[in-house]
């Protein structure tokens, strides 16, 4: 858990690794406030100051590539082929960190000096991409990334990168990510054939001055089908904006590669993503580990799912329907509760980190308390609405057990009945937290990426 990591000796040893990477001296560094392990640094070098970013190990097992020196070699590689990236000037083996140049900019293009300058910025990253989509793949695979060879393996390279992680991590049956794994392989778009490599969680870049200075997080970068990019970068937009409308940037990537973008393949690749990222938390969902940030796995179980019954509602073509609103979401809070929440406010938050850990504890507890007063509703619907499916079940495990075991032997004329189910049992779970921290991210997602 957070208060067992010596922080305090960690960054000794980072000190003393950047110092004999830069040959240098640290002045200063300060950890950032996030879920994962990172600090900025600056560093004192017979060239002048340097601002230095360490991108620590997440330390919890939701990565299909978990080795932190494969996300540097990707950087180097694509900073040696002209894409704007940080560069690389070493790893740490302990702890296992890369230690890199700390890039100038913001990703926040609401701190562009105008409209203009904000529609610069994104068509500049349009162009980044399309020049990435058309680099030699030889030295990617040099570095061991793995090039697929096919349609089917191109459009499911992501599916197969994630699969041993969640065939590993699965501790109970997953009827939804089930039945979008079928619909998948079921549907891949024959037609592409041409593999390139791709961010896979596209969207992330850096600007300043009207320019972009790096293109960052390749965590989960792979060679697959192009248009998994434009996907990714679509689903960002709904949280994290791009610059411009996802229309004219799509109609700049046309534009600038040469070729027409398949909607209908988008949307696929939209739903290949949301698939792997509710199979990456799945396990940590059910079988949480120390350590991991339970709060924020949770608050993207919702909004992921969420994201994937909108993706395949787009690709099968049906309409979603919501179901009647809950009984039993009048906010009560048990006495218990109340207790736990008035313990955590009284925790130390002197510091921003500690600050982070009392907010997830209050987070948690308020799902907890929303679960205690719905979970039996929403058991019941879910039950109830099964039946035409898996007839009479004992127990929600039971449940979800034969669910999963009739989507995989279900056909076409299936589809449509099981996507609403899933869609209402999802949708009770959102009522159930509108209120609270960890339900609100769900209730931004857009219906379609693309309108």
């Amino acid at each position: 858990m957070e208060q067992d990591i010596d922080y305090a000796a960690m960054e000794e040893k980072l000190r003393a690794r950047i110092e004999a990477l830069l040959d240098g001296r640290v002045v200063t560094m300060e950890r950032q406030v996030r879920w994962r392990p990172s600090w900025f640094a600056d560093v004192e070098t017979a060239a002048g100051m340097k601002k230095v970013y360490v991108r620590g190990d997440r330390q919890s097992d939701v990565v299909p590539f978990p080795e932190l020196k494969r996300e540097a070699d990707i950087l180097r590689v694509l900073g040696e082929q002209g894409i704007p990236a940080p560069e690389i000037y070493g790893m740490c083996d302990d702890p296992v960190a890369i230690i890199m140049e700390a890039s100038p900019g913001t990703r926040d293009v609401i701190n562009a000096r105008s409209d203009e300058e904000r529609r610069s910025v994104a068509r500049q990253y349009i162009e980044s991409l399309v020049k990435m989509h058309r680099l030699p793949l030889a030295p990617f695979e040099e570095i061991g990334i793995e090039a697929p060879e096919g349609a089917e393996e191109i459009a499911l390279a992501g599916v197969k990168a994630y699969m041993p992680l969640y065939q590993k991590n699965k501790v109970s049956p997953e009827p939804l990510i089930e039945f979008s794994l079928k619909w998948l392989r079921d549907n891949v778009p024959q037609q592409r054939t041409r593999a390139s490599f791709v961010a896979f969680d596209a969207g992330q870049f850096l600007f300043s001055e009207g320019q972009i200075t790096a293109l960052y997080d390749f965590e989960f970068a792979m060679i697959g089908d192009a248009m998994t990019d434009i996907a990714t970068m679509a689903m960002r937009h709904s949280y994290e904006p791009t610059g411009d409308a996802i229309s004219s940037l799509i109609a700049h990537y046309e534009a600038v590669s040469g070729e027409p973008v398949d909607t209908a393949v988008v949307r696929y690749h939209h739903a290949v993503f949301a698939t792997v990222a509710c199979m990456q938390f799945a396990g940590a969902i059910k079988n949480p580990k120390p350590g991991d940030p339970h709060d924020v796995y949770m608050e993207w179980d919702i909004a992921l799912r969420k994201t994937l019954i909108n993706a395949l509602s787009k690709n099968l073509g049906v309409a979603l329907t919501e179901p009647q609103a809950l009984t039993t979401v009048e906010n009560k809070t048990s006495a218990l509760n109340t207790m736990l929440l008035d313990s955590g406010r009284q925790l130390p938050a002197d510091t921003p980190l500690q600050q982070a850990a009392v907010s997830a504890h209050q987070r948690l507890l308020e799902y907890n308390e929303a679960m205690q007063r719905c979970g039996g509703e929403l058991d019941m619907w879910a039950e109830q609405e099964a039946r035409a499916f898996v007839g009479e079940c004992g127990s929600p495990g039971e449940l979800d057990e034969k669910l999963e075991g009739y989507v995989q032997q279900a056909g076409p004329e299936d589809y449509g009945p099981l996507l609403q189910y899933f869609s209402r049992q999802l949708a009770r779970r959102m009522q159930a937290t509108a209120n609270i921290a960890i339900g609100v991210s769900a209730q931004h997602i857009q219906d379609d990426i693309l309108d």
